[in-house]
């Protein structure tokens, strides 16, 4: 073969190591395109997935902050509360009540929030007032529970509700069932407590029907010579529901030798402040909406130590007053033990058949503070 020319060697291997430089390049491209689509796709799945995520927070925040009920609403003419009363009974508690003139109303007519107190919580009561039916299908004698069949119940109730939201257009209210879950009895029952358990049918037929009818429903708890505590853990699964909220009867809360129905009882203000607080973590870690906790009381003397109770900002703890009878000794009553005695709301009751006369809506809420929740027995 003939000699090679050198400069034709030199340009061969240039050209070799220029090929070889571009493939390089190449594959680094491609491997960089490769990567960079990897990373494209990863930060698409992430943010997907914070999407998702924040999602579900929103959901669960929507969850939390939607009413699961809905209030009556009134009727068009329905004119606002102050309309119904003269300029002195906007600045005087009611008649029947004032036995003193010089007594002055601690609060505005129409507000429903102790002087001096005030809520944290986005519980019901913050713009509407409750209307409840209270009582057991158990008995008749109970409370109008027992009087009627559940729909017919119902429509009654929604009747009774619509009279406050045309008394008081601007706090609509929202018919409640209170139902008696555990009731006291006298006799001590295979546990020894004075108090029979929770019938879960009855419960459940109750939860499904303020449900369906967008109200709100209360399990009242009666204590025997149980606890708080441990007739409120015989209802928690209920508690856990949206539209469910607890009530305390102290009057049945006996000691050991007495009778619920035949002695009068009496419960520590820190046993139910345990309760609050209890029904208050609950709502931390179940994500639900904010919650009442409604104290009864017959009497001076029936909860103790009030000044143990406090809302908290999941919590709301309307203070009931259940006299029946005379209206001026209920009024006055009313003013010792809610308005004396001040926790947040006032709550008041009312007896179709027990009451005589039975008050009027216009009458009810020119209380003293009105009351947030009205209950008929």
């Amino acid at each position: 073969m003939g000699k090679r020319n050198p400069i034709f060697i030199l340009l061969v291997g240039m050209t070799i190591m220029i090929l070889a430089a571009c493939s390089d390049s190449e594959t680094a491209t491609d491997q960089d395109d490769q990567q960079s689509e990897e990373q494209s796709e990863q930060e698409q799945e992430e943010e997907s997935g914070d999407k998702d995520s924040n999602d579900q927070e929103s959901e669960q925040e929507k969850q939390v902050n939607q009413k699961p009920f809905q209030p009556i609403e009134p009727s068009k003419d329905a004119k606002s509360l102050e309309d119904h009363y003269e300029e002195d009974e906007k600045e005087n508690l009611p008649n029947e009540e004032a036995h003193d003139e010089s007594i002055e109303r601690s609060v505005p007519v129409g507000e429903v929030l102790s002087d001096g107190k005030e809520d944290l919580s986005d519980g019901p009561l913050n713009d509407h007032r409750l209307v409840a039916f209270y009582g057991t299908p158990r008995s008749e004698d109970m409370g109008i529970l027992g009087e009627y069949e559940p729909e017919e119940m119902m429509e009654k109730l929604k009747e009774q509700t619509a009279a406050y939201s045309d008394v008081d257009p601007d706090r609509p209210a929202v018919p409640t069932i209170e139902l008696i879950a555990t009731v006291a009895q006298r006799t001590p029952g295979p546990d020894g407590t004075y108090v029979a358990e929770p019938s879960t049918d009855t419960i459940d037929e109750y939860v499904e029907l303020a449900e369906e009818n967008d109200a709100l429903l209360m399990l009242d708890i009666q204590l025997g010579q149980s606890t708080v505590m441990d007739e409120l853990k015989q209802v928690e699964s209920y508690l856990k529901l949206p539209h469910v909220h607890l009530a305390i009867d102290t009057e049945y809360s006996v000691a050991e030798g007495e009778i619920p129905g035949e002695d009068l009882g009496e419960v520590d203000g820190e046993d139910i402040q345990e309760a609050v607080e209890y029904v208050d973590a609950m709502v931390e870690e179940n994500n639900l909406p904010d919650k009442m906790v409604l104290v009864h009381q017959f009497g001076d003397g029936i909860v103790t130590n009030k000044d143990k109770i406090k809302p908290t900002e999941n919590v709301q703890v309307p203070l009931n007053y259940d006299g029946f009878g005379d209206p001026a000794i209920k009024m006055d009553a009313y003013r010792e033990l809610v308005r004396n005695q001040p926790i947040q709301y006032g709550g008041f009751k009312l007896f179709y058949q027990n009451d005589d006369p039975l008050l009027e809506p216009e009458e009810v809420l020119q209380l003293d503070p009105a009351p947030a929740i009205v209950n008929y027995q």
